[in-house]
């Protein structure tokens, strides 16, 4: 119950990008326990790190962030319009209820939108960017500006945490602070079990991943890992418009997903590909063209070339307010991601050859 408080807690803590610090904080507050020092960066990614000293470093990661809105323009009369701020779905902002975060606190609003009857339904096109607003129940510009309203404020929907049929976790923001939570729980698991690892493990809390992988970025020329192995969603594509042809056949409830493209390197997806079939661990198989679109491309490519690989969590409804992942996944990439560090030596070479 204890470790569904703070995932239930840290879901709801709103930490859009750039704004993440107040997630942020919450969770190194529980990780600090289970480590022996942590990092925060300029931009606030955060890192718990075990065995600070040794030369062989390990990097487990998720990212913080999540999508939300800007406050773009101000009517005179008091409607606002919003820009993204991430991969933000405009298809389901109407009659959504949001958070204005300014210096004075949260401020509620709508996402208003015209009632059925006065719109020409046979003309109906889709919402956009130029037909979407918020209303905060302001008579005019002057009383949002009295609120602390102005452009720039960063909006986040309002829909918070909760277990669907008690084996579906469902929120805003699985992506991918559900990431952080597992990461967490690892950290705990190797300080409850006593396990002596002979590297330096660092646990990566990312920042700004919604917007081109920028946290792990700066984070991973700071650290100079030689391994990392990131976890991110990945799209559930059995319910409807999915395409298995194009999408891959990829299921809630059958395990973590393992990736294989170019920034994987093979020998350590080989690695934990080993450790899943010795401890009976389930897992999908998936494949990317070019770049996995998760900071695994930041932490490979950074420096003199970093061994990565990604294991990924099947999601439902991506990008919406009711993102949805199966409990016994989420417990299976923490077993996954803690056998997996718990076999790893210091010093092992991923080379292909030398």
């Amino acid at each position: 119950m204890e470790n569904l408080d703070f995932l239930t807690r840290y879901i709801n803590t709103a930490s859009p990008t750039g704004f993440e610090w107040s997630g942020q904080q919450l969770w190194l507050d529980y990780i600090k326990p289970y480590v022996d020092t942590h990092i925060v960066d300029t931009y606030g990614s955060v890192v718990g790190v075990i065995n600070p000293d040794a030369p062989y470093k390990v990097v487990i990661e998720a990212h913080a962030d999540e999508i939300s809105w800007f406050v773009n323009y101000i009517t005179d009369d008091g409607y606002i319009y919003v820009r993204r701020n991430g991969g933000s779905d405009v298809m389901i902002a109407p009659s959504m209820r949001v958070n204005i975060h300014t210096d004075k606190g949260l401020v509620k609003g709508i996402f208003g939108y015209p009632a059925i009857h006065v719109r020409d339904t046979a003309k109906d096109e889709a919402p956009n960017l130029k037909t979407i607003f918020i209303d905060c129940g302001a008579k005019n510009k002057e009383e949002l500006t009295e609120m602390g309203i102005h452009v720039g404020c960063v909006v986040t929907f309002v829909d918070e945490f909760m277990v669907l049929n008690d084996r579906f976790y469902v929120g805003r923001a699985l992506d991918n602070r559900i990431g952080g939570y597992m990461i967490a729980q690892v950290a705990r698991m190797l300080k409850e079990n006593n396990i002596q690892l002979d590297y330096g493990l660092y646990i990566v809390n990312a920042v700004q991943e919604e917007i081109g992988l920028r946290g792990a970025e700066m984070i991973s020329r700071r650290i100079k890992p030689d391994v990392a192995i990131v976890t991110d969603v990945t799209h559930d594509t059995q319910s409807p418009a999915y395409k298995k042809l194009e999408q891959g056949d990829v299921a809630c409830n059958k395990g973590p997903v393992l990736t294989f493209g170019p920034a994987v390197q093979n020998n350590l997806l080989r690695m934990i590909r080993n450790v899943a079939k010795e401890k009976e661990i389930p897992v999908q198989l998936a494949a990317v063209s070019r770049s996995t679109g998760t900071d695994t491309d930041s932490f490979a490519y950074s420096a003199e070339g970093v061994a990565s690989a990604l294991i990924s969590l099947p999601l439902k409804y991506m990008h919406t307010t009711v993102e949805t992942v199966h409990r016994d996944d989420v417990e299976n990439v923490i077993k996954l991601m803690y056998e997996v560090l718990v076999q790893l030596k210091a010093g092992h070479d991923f080379r292909y050859f030398s």
